[in-house]
């Protein structure tokens, strides 16, 4: 029986749901695929486009892109296969698409606040896949939720056992796939991997110091922001967020039945543990 403390997400979504997360009409999505800046969806059975996680980060990309005044021939290049070559002699505009092709170029697209914990990093030492990742949680719990998880990369940056170790329980995690049986030993031993990995991770956490520096960036922001301005409104980019709730519903996971019993698991870990707080079971 699922767990009521995981919402399950859809594996992929229609061209309505897809509209309302990343902010885009159903128009433009379809011109977009019409001039080739988006791949032709799959078909569900009544006809409609489905769409799945990839596309989903692609059209926030393309948003964020089109807000920053890109013009679409230019995003296009962004994503074409292969890459142009290494040389800028194309222009100004060569060199920004070629910055946006790289992880640091997209970085600058997200709001000020997460940027600038993002540049404390490494260089080069953010993933694509975890910058994606950013750009789902700020649309959905706005700059300040987005910058607040930096925190867990910056705890790994310094702690690089704790990155092989991410690394290792996200590989069992995708292993998970539709060929594993719910009842299969392996889910039940992701999730209790995962769970360990986030208590070592919350420990290392504290005794960094990154709860005291989280506290301080709700301080500031709360001096920058109003009461009610970061509620309901993604103030770094001046439009509504989307509720938790909602986002679930909308943003597909393509997870198979065992690795959504993993997090079901990894959930009621979280929840069983002594003294946990309402946001450690959600996680």
């Amino acid at each position: 029986m699922p767990s009521p403390l995981v919402p399950l997400p859809p594996r992929q979504v229609g061209i309505a749901d897809a509209a309302q997360f990343t902010g885009t009409a159903p128009e433009t999505i379809r011109e977009y695929q019409r001039i080739g800046l988006l791949a032709e969806p799959a078909r569900g059975s009544d006809g409609g486009g489905r769409y799945g996680y990839e596309d989903m980060i692609r059209l926030l990309w393309i948003r964020k892109m089109v807000d920053a005044g890109m013009a679409v021939d230019d995003i296009r290049e962004v994503f074409a296969d292969p890459a142009p070559a290494g040389d800028d002699d194309g222009g100004d505009a060569a060199v920004v698409v070629k910055r946006m092709r790289t992880v640091e170029g997209r970085m600058d697209l997200l709001s000020d606040v997460v940027t600038g914990r993002l540049k404390e990093l490494p260089a080069g030492w953010l993933r694509q896949a975890e910058l994606d990742s950013l750009l789902v949680m700020e649309r959905i719990f706005g700059p300040l939720g987005a910058a607040v998880n930096t925190g867990r990369y910056t705890v790994m940056a310094a702690h690089p056992g704790l990155r092989e170790e991410s690394d290792r329980v996200e590989a069992a995690e995708e292993a998970l796939d539709d060929t594993v049986a719910v009842e299969d030993p392996r889910v039940a031993q992701a999730a209790a991997d995962r769970h360990a990995f986030e208590g070592k991770l919350d420990a290392a956490s504290t005794k960094s110091g990154q709860a005291q520096s989280d506290d301080k960036l709700f301080d500031s922001w709360d001096a920058l922001n109003p009461a009610g301005t970061a509620s309901g409104e993604d103030a770094g980019a001046g439009e509504a967020c989307v509720s938790l709730i909602d986002a679930v519903k909308m943003m597909p996971y393509d997870y198979s039945p065992a690795r959504l019993r993993c997090l079901e698991l990894t959930a009621e870990l979280a929840a069983n543990e002594p003294n946990a707080s309402p946001a450690a079971a959600a996680k």
